[in-house]
């Protein structure tokens, strides 16, 4: 696993951008805080117990350290495959180290035991696993445990092909693949489809058991 991390292609990009990644992607990873207020809010009061929370694609651990604050009890997984990005997620959930662990690595069936997870979080990450989202898919059905819920936003789809062209540049594919591959997997809870932009493309916010 830290063979892939050190490996990774991406790791060049986001050395730059990792530094810059909060105070830009603002603008258009929507959806996002509306996510985790709806994770918390269908675990209930289970959100004040000891679940398991997982995000993959953690990214800077903007969104870990939000779960750490929604979910005060929450024993915390990271993973994503940046390492970059893990520097960053250490310190965005210092204040939660105790109860927040981050791994840099490949997200797959070994990355947790199963049916473990309580809330598995993807937050505009499927849309970069290309190939690889359905197995990602398939391990977090593994590591859901009972009643456990995963919770998604990304991109949907842009009527524009210029736009999705350019967002392929950006290692995003962005053609309506992501929510047919989730309600083949889970139930639906909670789907919700947003423009952004007067129609510029479509995002997502949804949760699945």
């Amino acid at each position: 696993m830290e063979n892939a991390c050190a490996a990774n292609p991406l790791h060049g990009y986001y050395k730059w951008h990792a530094r810059i990644y909060d105070a830009t992607r603002w603008s258009f990873l929507f959806g996002r805080n509306r996510l985790l207020r709806l994770a918390a809010e269908v675990l209930g009061p289970r959100r004040r117990t000891p679940v398991t929370l997982l995000e993959v694609g953690c990214g800077t651990g903007r969104n870990l350290a939000r779960l750490a604050r929604l979910f005060p009890a929450a024993s915390l997984t990271g993973i994503d495959l940046c390492r970059p990005m893990i520097a960053r997620a250490a310190r965005a959930t210092t204040p939660h180290a105790l109860r927040c662990r981050l791994l840099c690595e490949a997200y797959g069936p070994e990355s947790l035991p199963p049916a473990s997870a309580d809330c598995i979080v993807f937050s505009y990450s499927l849309s970069m696993f290309n190939p690889g989202f359905d197995a990602a898919l398939d391990a977090a059905r593994s590591h859901l445990a009972p009643g456990g819920i995963v919770a998604v936003a990304d991109f949907r789809r842009s009527a524009h092909p210029w736009f999705a062209a350019w967002m392929g540049v950006n290692h995003v594919r962005m053609d309506d693949h992501l929510l047919p591959a989730l309600q083949a997997r889970f139930d639906v809870v909670n789907l919700e489809s947003r423009k952004a932009y007067g129609g510029l493309w479509e995002y997502f916010v949804y949760l699945g058991r």
